[in-house]
């Protein structure tokens, strides 16, 4: 991926020095839907940052004065659609309510929408993760929906899974261009 710059942030593909930060923030998820992701190891850290680094979906966010990951955007192509994709974030929870989740992402849907030629973005989001249903509210993203019992990512102590409710948030890139254009 091509390196994308903010006022304040660096998006760029994963380093292994980026190790021991991705560690930090994935060792005790906040989400459930990251438990499948939890790293507890500087080793396993090392191993995923490698992996992630010639891996365009996985995208490190850092800090410009000192290239500190806070965080990952990631973004799937969808198979059956090329011109869809969906998006999602991930950050430490250190550097929250200083707008570096909205920037880096805004960020990011400009670089889908203008560079990679994307029609329709989507992200899922559980109904108990407010920080990311106001993101996706503050990117300009519409809710489309919620699926009940969608998707089970941890368990309850008896054994059985634990389903979650998930909304469903899209954008268009018309409706991308058009918000833009009335921002000015």
């Amino acid at each position: 991926m091509q390196i994308l710059e903010t006022n304040r942030l660096i998006l760029r593909n994963f380093a292994a020095t980026d190790a021991a930060g991705l560690l930090e923030y994935t060792a005790n998820p906040r989400v459930n839907c990251f438990m499948d992701h939890q790293i507890s190891t500087l080793e396993e850290a090392t191993e995923e940052v490698e992996k992630r680094s010639s891996d365009d979906s996985h995208i490190a966010v850092c800090l410009k004065d000192s290239n500190e990951l806070i965080g990952e955007l990631f973004g799937m192509k969808e198979e059956r659609d090329s011109d869809t994709y969906g998006i999602g974030w991930n950050f430490n929870a250190r550097f929250e309510g200083k707008g570096y989740a909205s920037e880096s992402a805004n960020a990011f849907i400009e670089y889908l929408f203008t560079q990679q030629e994307v029609r329709r973005l989507y992200a899922y989001v559980e109904d108990d993760n407010f920080r990311s249903q106001k993101l996706c509210d503050k990117l300009g993203f519409r809710q489309e929906g919620c699926f009940m019992e969608f998707v089970s990512f941890v368990k309850y102590e008896d054994g059985t899974p634990k389903y979650e409710n998930t909304y469903q948030y899209a954008l268009l890139k018309k409706e991308w261009l058009s918000q833009r254009a009335n921002q000015k």
